[in-house]
């Protein structure tokens, strides 16, 4: 189970559910985070405390394992971490990539999970990043792109 907030309502939850499942399955991960929708606002904050840049950006994620891998555990589901989605940046992101803006929010739940599973990258290069390169590849792959 997933705690979804959304409190300014942008975004239909049954499907990020939905989407949050089926990537979770693909990877053969089982867990559970928090995915908060914020505004740019509260993503600058955010931003600003947590890594000193005062800007929003699209998504920022605080895995529990902090980019070791994950312990064993015995229970069936064990805590990820928590992602944060600025819906303005992923409104911006979808316009400049010409993609509608149901694509641009599943690949932003794929890059989180991904990053609360330890993936990490330095630059933002979708051709040669391997985490990207991960992130698109699984995009394909589930049907995610439009």
């Amino acid at each position: 189970m997933h705690y979804i907030e959304d409190e300014h309502g942008v975004v239909d939850t049954g499907k990020v559910e939905e989407w949050v499942d089926s990537i979770l399955a693909f990877l053969g991960e089982t867990g559970d985070f928090s995915l908060h929708f914020i505004s740019d606002e509260e993503m600058r904050a955010l931003n600003n405390e947590y890594r000193s840049k005062d800007e929003p950006t699209d998504i920022l994620t605080f895995a529990i394992n902090d980019g070791e891998e994950f312990p064993a555990f015995d229970e069936e589901e064990k805590e990820l971490g928590d992602v944060f989605i600025s819906t303005e940046s992923m409104e911006r992101n979808a316009a400049s990539l010409g993609v509608d803006r149901e694509e641009e929010l599943r690949r932003l739940l794929v890059h989180g999970i991904l990053h609360l599973r330890g993936m990490d990258h330095s630059t933002n290069d979708f051709d040669k990043e391997p985490m990207l390169l991960e992130q698109e590849r699984i995009m394909r792959e589930l049907g995610f792109l439009s």
